[in-house]
């Protein structure tokens, strides 16, 4: 892949403030990268037509083109949530956070592809490293498009690993924040105890400016304050959290984390401790089996009164996957579902008091490399955990594999928490900049 050579988020914003960059023009460079791209991409099912895209007079995102997952509701706009039933499907009305974009003066760019209704089902798109390797799912197009440098910012969805997952199989920054603090209205739901919508960008900072503008102004961070009181500086970017105390998690299934991805992870320990930081190896038992068997039954319980009757009048347009998640939701009762929601609950309590001593987590994103074809998206098992319980998390890139593929860390911090997990991210990702600039 060529590398892009476009303004990220926050330089762009910077650029257009200056007067140094032109918001039309942006957007049509932007526009043209993706016809340059998109014939072997394929991130967008329906963009908006380059001529259609003309920036707002005002707005603190105007002239900036943004994708969103095409299980995102845009009103005129083509919403397929990656299924043949809603093909042809238009929605009236936007999405909470299409509203907040368009009111703050963004372009929606176009509707990025994911699976079908963001499970297991994948969708065309290539991975821009290496196209003959998947992008991730299911927020696939999302992380395809801005790391190609398509766009500087792009919507995703997060059940298990949505957006964590392919952020790091792509190369960029996915960040999905605490439950809730991002607007999920007019969002296909999958599951809703689990389900979080989040960024995809080329920095820590990027997404940290679109938590600032997109969040919920209104959702109670752990210190007890809200997001609207929260300041976030667009001259200067995030201030980065420095020495840290991080807890090294090395869970669930280690064995089977390639050793190219242990490797990464041991090397940034390393800087980390280098530049001042206080690295801690921490078990935490419950992320395993505790937190992904009630993950599942969670997940079958909501996804069956979601999906049945869908898959039931048309199943002829549902994918193996889909039925295969309404026929195995059979065998969840009420009873095990409660429990789940029950187990969910005291964990993210639990595990919040246990592990505020640290002011992040550091674990790995995925197994590896994005794995070989387009048929496979990968395995969530390293980012569903923090998924169930409702943490922040992010993933940060930090080294690449013998094949060249992008390769991350994941920082995680307990529920609430943040800015503070954001603030940690941003100083390592400086730390790891330092580190390859040697």
């Amino acid at each position: 892949m060529t590398p892009a050579v476009l303004p990220g988020l926050l330089e762009a914003l910077r650029g257009f403030q200056a007067g140094s960059l032109d918001r039309d023009a942006y957007l049509r460079a932007c526009a043209a990268r993706a016809d340059e791209c998109e014939p072997w991409l394929k991130a967008f099912v329906t963009r908006v037509p380059a001529a259609g895209l003309k920036a707002a007079a005002q707005g603190p995102l105007a002239g900036i083109p943004i994708g969103v997952k095409d299980i995102i509701a845009t009103a005129g706009l083509r919403t397929t949530n990656g299924s043949a039933i809603f093909a042809d499907h238009v929605p009236a009305e936007d999405a909470a956070i299409v509203t907040a974009i368009k009111r703050l003066g963004g372009t929606v760019f176009g509707k990025t592809v994911t699976t079908e209704f963001a499970f297991r089902h994948p969708g065309p798109t290539a991975n821009p490293w290496n196209p003959a390797h998947t992008p991730g799912g299911s927020s696939s197009g999302s992380a395809a498009a801005v790391a190609a440098g398509i766009v500087p910012l792009a919507l995703g969805t997060q059940t298990m690993g949505s957006i964590v997952r392919p952020a790091a199989y792509c190369g960029i920054v996915g960040f999905k924040a605490s439950f809730g603090a991002v607007p999920r209205d007019g969002v296909h739901p999958l599951s809703g105890s689990l389900d979080h919508v989040g960024f995809m960008a080329r920095c820590v900072d990027d997404v940290a400016c679109a938590l600032a503008l997109l969040g919920d102004p209104g959702y109670v961070l752990a210190d007890g304050s809200d997001l609207a009181a929260w300041r976030f500086d667009m001259a200067r970017g995030l201030a980065p959290w420095p020495a840290p105390s991080l807890a090294v998690v090395r869970a669930p299934d280690w064995d089977k984390v390639s050793a190219e991805q242990r490797a990464v992870l041991d090397a940034t320990v390393a800087a980390l401790r280098r530049a001042g930081a206080t690295v801690e190896e921490v078990g935490v038992p419950e992320i395993g089996r505790p937190t992904l068997a009630p993950l599942q039954r969670i997940l079958d319980w909501e996804a069956r009164d979601i999906y049945a009757d869908l898959v039931a009048r048309h199943p002829e347009r549902a994918s193996a996957p889909l039925k295969g998640l309404v026929e195995g939701a059979r065998a969840t009762d009420h009873a095990a579902y409660v429990a789940a929601r029950r187990t969910q609950r005291e964990l993210r309590a639990g595990l919040s008091t246990r592990l505020s001593a640290y002011d992040a987590i550091l674990t790995v994103p995925a197994s590896g490399e994005a794995p070989e074809g387009l048929g496979n998206t990968g395995d969530a098992s390293w980012c569903a955990p923090w998924t169930f319980l409702g943490f922040p998390a992010l993933t940060v890139p930090a080294g690449r594999s013998a094949r060249g593929l992008p390769l991350g860390v994941q920082f995680v911090g307990t529920f609430g928490r943040d800015i503070r997990t954001l603030r940690v991210a941003k100083w390592a990702e400086s730390v790891l900049q330092e580190a390859a600039a040697r």
